[in-house]
Parts: structure tokens; sequence; C-alpha cells
């Protein structure tokens, strides 16, 4: 099952695999991409309101318009993260950016309950694989050494495109109705999937047995060899109970505001995407800080997401569970907000580091599979049932009890993340074709 090195770096680990100028462009897309995947996301939460007013749903029903993305989500991730390791990653993205834009724009014209929750469903189908994709290309051609500063800004557009989806539900939902908003952010996602047909793509990287030239691994001994690593399922288990909290706070924060703070439905989105905001700037800020960190002991980038998720349960404790609403307690979860998105970057980073690089889509995958379904659908989904039995607030209050759950998943990750780093030896992927110099061409 050994594989032999699919690209020797040569000492060349610290560099970009295209040009500078390139490789930031095509991160300007991917974001832009993500940000726009997110918005579509997240825009219904400040609808929750008008939602509820109109069809008379129950925080569980509402709370599970959200998690039925992140559960079609994380089960389509692997299959489709395989078929970006083995395809191509920019036709994929570009396909499944079509799929969930128009999915969005499916919403708008839905009649009930029912039909609007199978719409939703189908954003997550597109989405499935575009997180493990776009971080896979990443990963690929900027330098080792900014992995998690990179993955890290990268996915700061997911928090981006929540502040954005929050702020633009609630304003047009007030304004021109909640249908009209699901039309709006629809398009660009369109637009942006066909020009993403304009990026290159690095080249497949086979996966063969050691000593062969044409004995593949199926999906089966893929599968095996992904997993091999512990810090893998430690990092992915860790990264799902941290985005536990994050996806309960996007989801029911504007609910929170409007209900305790008395504050209208645009006027809640607003506030809420403050705190989402810090979110995004936290992503970047903390990715850094592991990077830098992890420079002269690698595990040391992992036993900070640790005391980092330790940190984000003392604050949203004492926040929902202590202060009464308020400036004290507004400040105190935008500060919780800033801390809680610090493992987002180096959670995918770490995993991408101990896999092959024929797998790194997958690789990121899998961690979306955990984080999505066990975080991002479960805590929404959990945080409405817990609302209707014992109150939103009290929901709230529990809930970042996940992150201590966290903690203990990094402390076992930090254990296990050198020894698997070693077994990685030097490999790394090849783009293909000439060197690119300018704007992007055709793959």
């Amino acid at each position: 099952m050994d594989l032999p090195p699919a690209h020797a770096r040569d000492g060349d680990a610290d560099t970009y695999k295209v040009s500078k100028g390139y490789a930031w462009l095509v991160f300007g897309m991917t974001f832009l991409l993500m940000l726009f995947d997110f918005i579509d996301r997240q825009i219904i939460v400040s609808m929750f309101p008008h939602l509820k007013a109109e069809w008379d749903l129950s925080d569980k029903q509402l709370g599970a318009l959200v998690s039925a993305v992140s559960i079609t989500v994380a089960l389509g991730s692997i299959p489709t993260a395989i078929l970006v390791d083995r395809w191509s990653r920019v036709k994929s993205i570009a396909i499944m950016a079509g799929v969930w834009s128009l999915a969005t724009i499916a919403c708008a014209f839905s009649r009930n309950y029912g039909q609007l929750l199978a719409a939703r469903s189908v954003i997550g189908v597109g989405e499935a694989g575009y997180g493990a994709a776009g971080g896979a290309l990443l990963s690929s051609i900027f330098p080792a050494r900014m992995r998690s500063t990179v993955l890290g800004a990268f996915l700061a557009a997911a928090s981006l495109g929540s502040v954005l989806g929050v702020i633009l539900g609630g304003v047009i939902a007030t304004h021109w109705g909640w249908r009209a908003a699901f039309g709006v952010v629809g398009v660009p996602g369109l637009v942006l999937a066909l020009l993403f047909l304009l990026v290159r793509d690095y080249k497949t990287v086979p996966l063969v047995r050691s000593g062969t030239t044409d004995s593949r691994l199926g999906t089966k001994g893929a599968l095996a060899l992904l997993f091999r690593p512990r810090t893998v399922i430690a990092m992915c288990l860790g990264g799902a109970m941290q985005l536990f909290v994050v996806g309960t706070i996007y989801t029911w924060l504007p609910s929170f505001l409007n209900r305790f703070y008395g504050l209208a439905a645009d006027q809640a989105g607003v506030k809420a995407a403050i705190v989402v905001l810090l979110g995004a700037i936290g992503s970047i800020v903390w990715g850094l800080v592991a990077d830098r960190m992890g420079r002269s002991r690698p595990r040391a980038k992992i036993t900070t997401l640790a005391v980092l998720s330790v940190l984000t349960t003392v604050v949203f404790v004492a926040a929902f569970g202590v202060v009464a609403p308020g400036a004290g307690q507004f400040a105190l979860i935008a500060l919780g907000g800033f801390l809680m998105t610090a493992t987002v970057g180096p959670v995918g980073a770490v995993t991408i580091d101990v896999v092959h690089p024929g797998l790194r889509a997958t690789a990121a995958a899998t961690v979306a599979l955990f984080q999505n379904l066990l975080g991002l659908a479960a805590g929404p989904f959990v945080a409405g049932v817990l609302s209707d039995a014992l109150g939103l607030q009290t929901a709230m209050a529990i809930i970042p009890f996940a992150c201590l759950l966290a903690a203990l998943a990094f402390v076992a990750a930090a254990r296990s993340y050198e020894p698997d780093l070693a077994k990685v030896g030097d490999l790394d992927v090849e783009m293909g074709g000439a060197p690119v110099r300018a704007a992007p061409v055709a793959a």
C-alpha cells in the first residue's frame, strides 16, 4: 500500500508552483465563489421571523432549513471529492457552483415549507465538494509554509458570505419580501462558475502501489490510505465540535437579537453581521498565528487550537448564561465570534499536511463531512430543539460546551501530528502545462 513520491519537491517546498500573481488571482476567484456559496447558504437566517409568521413554523423547523444544506453537503462531500481528485478540480468547481446557484433561485418559487426544504437540500448537493476542491487547488499552488494562512483566508469567505447573507436577507426581505432575496443572490454564482473554467488545474496525481506502474488503488484502497494517519480523525472531530458552536451562533443570533433586544429583522441581521464579520477576521488572524506557532514545533499549531477552543467556551457561556442582554453581553458575544473561527483554516491545513497529495480534495472533503454533519447541521437543529424546550437563551448557553470536546480532540491530534507528518515525506503535485505569467488560460 506504500506509495512512491508523486512529484519530489527538489528543494522547492517553500516556493509557489505558478507565478505569484497568478496564484493570488486564482485565490481571488476561489474566494469569491466561497463568498457567494455562503451568501446563498446563510441568507435564510434573517428571514426566520418572516417565515415563522407566514407559515407558523417552529424553531425546530426553522433550524432544519439550515441543517438541510449541511446534511446534503456532508453526505455528498466524500463521493464528490473522490471524483475531484481523480478527474478535475476546475471543472468540478464550475459544475457545483452552477447547481447551488440555480437551487438558490429555485427557493424563491417555493409555495410551502416542504418545497423550500427540498430546494435548500439541493443547494447542499451543489456545495458538497466545493470547499474540498478549492482547498486542494489552493494548497497545491501556494507554498506549504503558508497553508494554514491561505486556507484560513479562503475559508474566511464563508464568514464574510454569512455576513452579507444575514444583512441582505434581512434588508431585502423587509423591503421587498423574502422571495426576492433568493433571486438577487443566486445569479452572481452562475457568472463566476463560467469564468472559473478559464483557471488552470494541476495534474491529477495517480495513486499507484509502490514498485508498480499500473496497479492503481481503487476507492477502498484510497480511503484506507486517507484514514491511516491518526491525526485525520482527531482533527475532523475537533473541527466538527467547534463548528457545532459556530453554526449555532450564525444561525440563531439574528433571532436572539430579535427576541431579546427587540430589534426588527433587518436591524438584528445587521447587528449579527458584526459578530460574523469578526469571525471572518478571526479565521485569518488565527490561521496566521497557527502557522507561526508551528514554525519551530509543528504540533504547537494544534495545541494553540485547543487553548482557543477552551476560551471560546468560557466567553460564550458567560455571555449567554451569566450576563443579561445589553452592551456588555453583546461585547462578549462579539469576542466569542472572533475566537470561535480559530480552527477553520488550521483544521483543513493539518489534515492536508498528513495525507498523500493525490488525496488532498478527499481529505478536505472528509473534514467537510464531519464539520457539516456533526457541526453545521447538528448545531442549529439541536439548538432549535433546546430552544423549543428550554428557551433560546438557555439553548445558546448550553451549546458552547461542545468546544471543550473540540479541545480534547485537538490535544489528541497534537500527539500524532509530527509522526504522521514525517511519514508523508517530500510529496507534492505538479502543475500542468507551461508556467502561467499573466491572465488565466483554459486548462
